[in-house]
């Protein structure tokens, strides 16, 4: 698990003993391959362990846990009055672009102009496309259209990512569970060179996390839940275009809580610390211009405590904890979060559905159907309603961490019968 993995070409021959095996076997129609892409990002945010190939993992009060109560919390509203602390003020941000796009596309978070896409086929085969949309006018392109696998047969484009010069993507055979992560240069809509193989595995490995950024793809390699492999490391993985080979960056002794996000100059990782003293999460931020060796801060969460989601914007650790556990404090407590350190955190004790965007103070956080756009430098904050017809739905997110403009999509009724109509995605810019 901690050797340098071998970039090929798909041309190319398969190198000896590059099959491993992912998860057990699931029922999957078109409709789950389909909701399953859409959340891709919490199905694979399951559990782990850690150690850090570039730094290790120290008793040096990196890994010290964060136990604080609740007069560390800043409150947007009170949870127990539920009362505002902040005041309420008129939406902040502005609707910019608004497009309405075919039914069954699905938007993943990216950070250029072009946002990734996985696009429900017109037929069994393919099931699902690889496509992306461009932010400066709404068009969508196909950019895999079919699955690059040998043997096409029950294999889906599971899971996709992009820059505006990257596109990656997850090729899962839904009866054998084996997965392919590739990746290629991509311009204008479309790949521009030819597609490499970043990892393979099988059903003892789930199909791997991953994020695009510039040049650069980041994944993670983690066991499943069951199978054979439950005991293995989890490693994260960093390869660029043009290169041979990837590198293994940073492990974890099972697996980690979240998958990667990148952010500001930044990758932020959830493994497992302090392994041998109980089941300890690290919020760790690394910094992404030297391929992830230098850790540039680090928040561990109280003892059993998982995150759903977790990013480095500016200074600040925005951080979800779908669940309430029995202690831990103020941070063992359902909501989002944002700080650092011992805090104080700002609050929302809301139940979290999606990772935190924002940028200079200003943080967007989804919560049921609506945002909350929380300003912490004015202690105020404003709500973005949902598109009209998709609450039973909702809006989500396509950007995550510290971005220039934000986008949402949802599928939307149609006003006559009330079923799914097409997918409208929405464009907002921040304050200047």
């Amino acid at each position: 698990m901690t050797q340098t993995p071998r970039v090929r070409n798909i041309k190319g021959p398969e190198p000896a003993g590059w099959k491993e095996s992912l998860f057990p076997p699931i029922m999957l129609t078109r409709r789950n391959v389909i909701r399953a892409a859409a959340g891709a990002g919490i199905v694979a945010a399951i559990a782990g362990t850690v150690g850090v190939i570039n730094s290790c993992s120290r008793d040096d009060g990196e890994g010290t846990p964060t136990v604080v109560d609740n007069t560390k919390a800043d409150y947007v509203i009170d949870p127990q009055s539920n009362e505002s602390n902040y005041s309420s003020v008129d939406l902040e941000l502005k609707e910019e672009s608004s497009w309405t796009i075919d039914l069954g596309n699905v938007l993943h978070p990216g950070e250029g102009t072009w946002i990734p896409v996985t696009t429900a086929g017109s037929s069994a085969a393919p099931m699902v496309k690889g496509s992306a949309l461009s932010t400066e006018d709404g068009s969508l392109s196909e950019v895999v259209k079919e699955p690059l696998a040998d043997d096409k047969n029950n294999v889906v484009i599971y899971d996709v990512r992009c820059s505006d010069s990257a596109y990656a993507w997850i090729e899962l055979n839904v009866l054998t569970h084996d997965w392919v992560l590739y990746a290629s240069s991509f311009g204008d809509g479309k790949l521009s060179g030819t597609p490499m193989t970043l990892w393979s595995a099988g059903s003892d490995y789930s199909p791997a996390p991953f994020a695009v950024t510039g040049s650069k793809v980041i994944w993670q390699v983690m066991p499943a839940l069951s199978g054979t492999k439950t005991s293995e490391k989890s490693v994260c993985y960093v390869w660029s275009l043009g290169d041979s080979n990837a590198k293994a960056v940073v492990e974890s002794p099972g697996r980690f809580a979240c998958g990667p996000e990148v952010s500001g100059g930044t990758v932020t990782l959830v493994p497992r610390v302090n392994a041998d003293k109980g089941t300890y999460y690290g919020i760790t931020a690394y910094n992404l211009s030297d391929d992830l060796a230098t850790q540039v801060d680090r928040l561990v969460l109280p003892v059993g405590v998982k995150p759903l989601t977790a990013v480095r914007i500016g200074d600040e650790f925005a951080f979800s904890i779908e669940a309430s556990y029995a202690s831990g404090g103020l941070l063992g407590t359902m909501g989002t979060y944002i700080g650092h350190g011992e805090g104080p955190f700002v609050a929302l004790s809301r139940e979290p559905a999606a990772g935190v965007a924002g940028k200079d103070g200003l943080y967007v956080v989804r919560v049921s159907s609506s945002y909350f756009v929380v300003n912490t430098k004015d202690r105020n904050y404003s709500n973005l309603v949902a598109a009209n017809r998709c609450i039973s739905y909702g809006e989500f997110p396509a950007r995550s961490g510290e971005c220039s403009d934000f986008v949402t999509f949802a599928t939307v009724k149609a006003q006559d019968t009330g079923y799914p109509e097409s997918v409208t995605v929405r464009r907002f810019s921040f304050p200047s």
